[in-house]
């Protein structure tokens, strides 16, 4: 397992992130499967409030309890979830943030966070009091660095200028290219690190059905996978060359891979020890489907 610097922070991260959304509702098996991850190399595990409403963190936090200074837990905030459970409205006021920190600490069974992200983010926000929040709770010593999670270029733009995060995840894979514009070359040259989600494009790199994919047609789709799959005839198989791809850019420090069984983290775990993308692999992958760029929120 190769491991990183995150950001300008002290921590050091696996190159393979752990996400967490995936695990089901066995607090065993999941400690199971996440210790194997973590005996195989992989310190870093994604997590969120929102997630499960909560019991996500809670089984994560189950399973670390016993080592909780040996690994990174990251969790997000600023999705409010209603009292009657109907679902959840964005809130990333201060107040909010300041309080609902304190039960992600007691889910996780944890008195610190490793790097707590802002799950989103508008322009409409109340940016200068959320990253005060942020900044409070790192003098308190309730986390230790913080981050977003954010697609918008315009929303990262503001966070690398006000505050001082030390992360961004977005998602980026070989049929989502948009963070190339922009995002990626800014993020790199601040000392921001990427972590980048949806390496294998909800499976379509791996050889599942194609369909149309963020603006991408059904035979584009059936292309780029076909181009994964010839780079991986030389290799191992598709997640390698998938999540390698994700890997390739200096910017990206980690690949956060959803995972929920023993498969899916084998798979996660020869990711991790392929040799990166030749520049010769790169090129027949952007050759065989153009990049796009953001439409939005620009």
């Amino acid at each position: 397992m190769n491991y990183k610097k995150l950001g300008n922070s002290d921590l050091e991260v696996s190159e393979i992130g752990f996400g967490c959304m995936s695990l089901g509702e066995d607090d065993a098996a999941n400690k199971t499967l996440l210790h194997k991850a973590f005996d195989k190399g992989i310190n870093y595990f994604d997590t969120a409030d929102l997630y499960q409403q909560g019991q996500n963190e809670v089984t994560v936090g189950k399973a670390f309890k016993a080592v909780r200074d040996k690994v990174l837990l990251a969790t997000k905030v600023g999705n409010q979830m209603r009292p009657d459970g109907s679902g959840w409205d964005w809130n990333p006021s201060k107040a909010y943030i300041l309080e609902a920190v304190d039960k992600s600490l007691k889910r996780l069974q944890t008195d610190y966070i490793d790097l707590y992200q802002l799950h989103g983010g508008t322009l409409d926000d109340p940016i200068e009091e959320t990253i005060e929040a942020f900044e409070i709770l790192k003098q308190q010593g309730k986390i230790r660095h913080y981050g977003i999670s954010s697609i918008r270029p315009n929303v990262i733009r503001e966070y690398v200028k006000k505050s001082r995060i030390v992360s961004v995840m977005m998602q980026y894979s070989l049929l989502d290219r948009r963070p190339e514009e922009e995002s990626l070359t800014l993020l790199q040259q601040q000392e921001i690190s990427v972590l980048a989600r949806g390496s294998y494009a909800q499976g379509l790199l791996l050889g599942k059905t194609p369909k149309a994919y963020l603006g991408y047609s059904e035979a584009e789709v059936a292309r780029a996978s076909r181009t994964v799959a010839s780079i991986a005839s030389k290799r191992s198989c598709a997640a390698e060359v998938a999540g390698r791809f994700s890997l390739h850019h200096p910017a990206v420090t980690t690949a956060v891979i959803g995972i929920r069984n023993e498969a899916q983290l084998n798979e996660a775990l020869q990711v991790a020890a392929a040799p990166a993308l030749t520049l010769s692999e790169v090129e027949e992958l952007t050759a065989a489907i153009e990049a796009k760029t953001y439409e939005q929120h620009r």
